[in-house]
């Protein structure tokens, strides 16, 4: 069993890189990569305990991209986090979380939802404050009962405290990723929001931009959309990943490894995601 999709405290996770490992090797897992959100700070330290545990580890990465009417991710996996191009634009994206987190604090105080930065930044880890964290904040000062009210009524895109931000375009974040030694993949792809006919010109596109691969099983995908898009792979010549994107405390319901329960990505994606990366196991 193998989770390629996973997030620590240097990103909006609840648990370090070392932890996680802990609990991958607790949960029976052979192999995981770390992609938390546009930073690789977190990289030594998860590589390190991997080495140590003797659990496969793959150095990873996941991009927010421009893209409407819903939301794009690109996952990047082998990541060198020396690469010089690659750590200044993610640099550049996390400038652009941090004026726009002051802004969601600030609507949010307008709004009535009186928080600090400081009540905020405690349920963050090392890095990055993200809106998981507001929610949080939130339901400590009993503005809200759960994270699915906070988003639903402030947070969500369309709703009174949501800022977007500045974001990487695919063919950059396709480059970049490349640049950096590693192979990109759509994730969730069911979060487009867009039709099968739009998805595939979609994905044909990103295809001929560059795309390694799609994010096949997730923690919510039907049988059904992974039946869908592992068929949409193939006729464009497209490897399969899949993982849970466990954060931890701000989704429990998700587990390290097995998603709501029933993931199971096979372990056999991992022979092909390292012949596509041109690596050896």
């Amino acid at each position: 069993m193998i989770d390629l999709h996973v997030h620590s405290t240097f990103s909006d996770g609840s648990f370090a890189p070392a932890e996680l490992v802990d609990m991958a090797v607790s949960s029976g897992l052979t192999a995981m990569a770390l992609t938390d959100h546009d930073g690789l700070g977190g990289l030594p330290q998860f590589m390190d305990a991997c080495q140590a545990k003797g659990l496969i580890g793959i150095p990873g990465v996941e991009i927010s991209i421009e893209f409407k009417p819903g939301t794009l991710h690109v996952l990047g996996y082998f990541i060198d986090a020396g690469n010089a191009p690659f750590a200044a634009a993610l640099e550049d994206l996390r400038d652009g979380r941090e004026s726009r987190n002051l802004k969601i604090l600030q609507k949010l105080n307008e709004l009535g939802c009186a928080l600090s930065w400081e009540e905020v930044a405690a349920f963050a880890g090392e890095d990055v404050v993200g809106r998981p964290h507001f929610a949080q904040a939130m339901i400590a000062k009993g503005f809200v009962k759960t994270k699915e009210d906070a988003f639903d009524r402030y947070l969500a895109k369309g709703k009174p405290a949501y800022l977007d931000r500045v974001r990487l375009t695919v063919p950059d974040s396709i480059r970049l990723i490349h640049g950096a030694g590693g192979i990109a993949v759509l994730a969730h792809p069911s979060t487009l929001k867009v039709s099968r006919v739009e998805l595939h010109r979609i994905v044909a596109e990103l295809a001929a931009e560059g795309l390694d691969g799609i994010e096949a099983w997730y923690s919510e995908h039907t049988q059904d959309q992974q039946k869908a898009f592992a068929k949409l792979a193939e006729e464009l010549g497209l490897i399969l990943t899949g993982g849970s994107d466990f954060h931890g405390a701000s989704n429990p319901e998700v587990r390290l490894g097995r998603g709501f329960g029933n993931l199971d990505v096979p372990d056999a994606l991992l022979d092909t995601l390292y012949a596509r990366a041109g690596k050896k196991r």
